[in-house]
This record gives structure tokens, C-alpha cells and sequence, in this order.
């Protein structure tokens, strides 16, 4: 390969990016339980990660990163961890009483939607690898640093695009309406998945 498949990369990242996960559903359920400003706000935290990890494949630390399995571990253990967090969270909130009253703090939870975007994506070790991957299959080992750099602009936009849509499409009023008469069973697959995720990954091993 002597050229950069972008038609690969595009492709690949949107399928990747786009399919439920921690960050998708996290993003979906603040702005259906807080809205669109809280839900934008995760959004740009779980884009700054993606941001991160992107630049770090695309730089090489994700093969060094790939080659200290410890590095890995600690951060499989923060994400498993941080993930039973928000299982525990969600399950909270379903069986409470309380209903969609927004903070009254708004700038600090704003903030605390940002750095929990940020921590569900940086605690990701998947996300890591995704990416590595994505670098491999797509970039030539000759790619200059600008082309690289345009590569990381590129999967930054597919991530813009759906993270933020996603917060867009889900705080919307009939997402909302929905949500309150659901409230229960909607935070208690949100606690469940959380929960599921969070399983797998502590009974799981990373490929090396």
C-alpha cells in the first residue's frame, strides 16, 4: 500500500464510531434525561478522547503502548470500574422519584458532563486498539506527518459528526416525552449494558 485508503478509514471509523457503546450510550441518555447543552457537552468529552487516542495511533504510541501489556491492564481496570460506576448510577436513577430537573449549577455540571465524556474514552484500552488498527489497515508506513495529520482531521470529523448528532437527535422533545414514561426501563438497560461492558472487559484479555 502506497497510498492512503481514506475510502477505508471513513468507512471503518464511521462503523466503529457509530455502533452502541459506553460513549454512545452515555451521550444518548444525558440528553434525554438533561438535554441537549449536557448532552453536548459529553459529547465534546468523548470527542476530545477519540481526538487523543487518534492522535496517539497515529504517531505510534499505540504500538508502544500495544507492546506494555501492564499499560493496558491498569487502564482496563479504571474503564471496568468506571463503567460499574455508571451501571450504578443508571440503576439509581430508575428507581428514583426524582424527575427531569436540571442542576441548578449549570456551568459546573456542564464541566463534570465534559471530564465524564473525557474519562469514558481515555479508560477505554478498546479504543486504543481501534484505532491502531485503523492506522494499520489505512496509512501507508511511509505516510509524511502532514498526511497523518489530515488523517487525524478526517476521523475527528466522522467522530464530530455522530458523537454530536447523537446528542442532537436524542435531546430532542419526543426523545425526551419518551424517556419520561420510560424513564425506569430505559435506566435500567443503561445500568445493564454499563454493568455488561464492565464484566466483559475485567474477564477478558487484550489481544497482544
Amino acid at each position: 500500500m502506497e497510498e492512503i485508503n481514506y475510502l477505508l478509514i471513513v468507512v471503518s471509523a464511521f462503523a466503529a464510531i457509530a455502533s452502541p457503546g459506553p460513549a454512545t450510550l452515555a451521550i444518548a441518555g444525558t440528553s434525554m434525561s438533561h438535554g441537549r447543552f449536557f448532552g453536548l457537552s459529553l459529547a465534546a468529552g468523548v470527542l476530545t478522547g477519540s481526538l487523543i487516542w487518534s492522535t496517539a495511533a497515529a504517531f505510534g504510541l499505540a504500538a508502544v503502548l500495544h507492546t506494555n501489556v501492564w499499560v493496558f491492564e491498569i487502564l482496563k481496570y479504571c474503564g471496568a470500574l468506571y463503567l460499574l460506576y455508571l451501571a450504578f448510577k443508571s440503576l439509581r436513577s430508575a428507581f428514583s422519584s426524582t424527575q427531569l430537573n436540571l442542576p441548578k449549577n449549570k456551568a459546573v455540571t456542564l464541566k463534570e458532563n465534559y471530564f465524564k465524556g473525557l474519562l469514558i474514552h481515555l479508560t477505554n484500552p478498546k479504543a486504543i486498539l481501534f484505532f491502531g488498527s485503523l492506522y494499520s489497515i489505512g496509512v501507508p508506513a511511509t505516510a509524511q506527518p502532514i498526511e497523518l495529520i489530515s488523517i487525524i482531521l478526517v476521523v475527528g470529523t466522522v467522530s464530530l459528526t455522530i458523537f454530536l448528532g447523537y446528542a442532537v437527535l436524542f435531546s430532542n422533545s419526543v426523545a425526551r416525552k419518551v424517556y419520561l414514561k420510560s424513564k425506569v426501563v430505559f435506566e435500567s438497560v443503561f445500568a445493564l449494558f454499563f454493568g455488561a461492558v464492565a464484566f466483559k472487559l475485567l474477564t477478558s484479555e487484550i489481544a497482544k
